[in-house]
C-alpha cells in the first residue's frame, strides 16, 4: 500500500500530458484531519486535490479545492481511479467502490477507458435575471439549478459557449458563483459543448468538469431523447467525455495520465 507521504499529479479526461484537467491523488494510510487536507489542496493549487483512506471494501474519498471541500469531483475520482489501478492498489478487473459525500461512486476500468458511475442531478428552471447578463456578458436562452447547487445556463450556439468572458469579480460575490454553461456542439463529433466556471470556490475556470455531466446528461437528454452522448469541454486545456444515462445513475468514461509523483515532508 502506498504511504500517506507520497502525492500524484494526473490529467484527467485525457491521453496526452499537459491537456485535460489536472488532480491530486493522495492515498492515506489513515486518515487525516481536514485542515491537513486543506493545507495540502492549498499547497497543489489544483482545482481539486483527492484524499482516499481504504476501508472494508470500499475506500472513502475527499475532495479539497485550494479553499473549501468539495461533495464531488469527477475529474479527481478518475484520476484516483486511475492511480490506483496503475499502481495496482486494486486489479483491472475489479470494481473501485468510494464513499464520498454525495454517496456510493462506482468506478471500473475498460479497455483503456475509466468508467465512473455517479448520481444523475435533477434540473430545476428558474427566471433570468438581468444580472447574470453584466456576469457573463450574454443573456442565456434557459437558466437553471442543479441537484448539487450550481447554476446551469443554455445558450444559442457554441460560439457563444467558446468566446464567453465572464467577469469573475462579479461572477464570485454573486448567486452564480458555479456556472455550467452549454450549447449544441459544432463539431459532429460530440453532441454537445460545456464550460465550467467556480470562482465561488476559488476557480475562475475548471479545464474539464466530470461532476458538471451529472446534470448535463439528463439535460440534453430530456432535450434529444438521447441516452449516450459525447461531450466536449472547450476550456484552454479541454477535455473528451463518454456519457450516458442508466435509470438515475450517470456514467461517464474518460482517459488520464499520471504526470509525477512526489514525497510529502509534512
Amino acid at each position: 500500500m502506498t504511504t500517506n507521504k507520497i502525492i500524484y499529479q494526473v490529467d484527467a479526461f485525457t491521453s496526452r500530458p499537459f491537456k485535460g484537467n489536472p488532480a491530486g491523488v493522495c492515498i492515506l494510510e489513515k486518515e487525516m484531519s481536514a485542515e491537513w487536507m486543506q493545507n495540502v489542496a492549498a499547497e497543489m493549487n489544483l482545482s481539486e486535490t483527492a484524499f482516499i483512506v481504504p476501508g472494508n471494501n470500499e475506500f472513502q474519498i475527499r475532495f479539497f479545492t485550494p479553499e473549501k471541500e468539495m461533495p464531488l469531483c469527477g475529474h479527481a475520482t478518475l484520476s484516483s481511479a486511475h492511480i490506483m489501478f496503475e499502481t495496482g492498489v486494486v486489479g483491472r478487473d475489479e470494481t473501485i467502490l468510494f464513499s464520498s459525500k454525495a454517496g456510493k461512486l462506482y468506478v471500473r476500468f475498460s479497455d483503456s477507458w475509466i468508467i465512473m458511475d455517479f448520481p444523475a442531478y435533477p434540473l430545476e428552471p428558474i427566471a433570468i435575471p438581468d444580472e447574470i447578463e453584466k456576469i457573463i456578458g450574454i443573456r442565456p436562452v434557459e437558466l437553471y439549478r442543479t441537484g448539487h447547487g450550481w447554476s446551469f445556463a443554455l445558450l444559442h450556439n457554441e460560439d457563444e459557449v467558446r468566446n464567453l468572458k465572464p467577469d469573475f469579480r462579479l461572477m464570485k460575490n454573486s448567486e452564480f458563483g458555479d456556472l455550467i454553461v452549454t450549447a449544441p456542439s459544432d463539431d459532429k463529433s460530440f453532441d454537445f459543448c460545456v464550460r465550467c466556471f467556480a470562482p465561488a470556490v476559488g476557480i475562475d475556470e475548471d479545464p474539464v468538469t466530470g461532476s458538471a455531466h451529472c446534470s448535463l446528461v439528463p439535460f440534453w437528454n430530456k432535450k434529444t431523447g438521447k441516452k449516450e452522448f459525447v461531450s466536449h469541454q472547450v476550456s484552454k486545456r479541454g477535455g473528451i467525455l463518454k456519457v450516458a444515462l442508466k435509470d438515475n445513475r450517470v456514467g461517464i468514461s474518460g482517459q488520464a495520465k499520471t504526470i509525477f509523483k512526489a514525497e510529502l515532508l509534512v
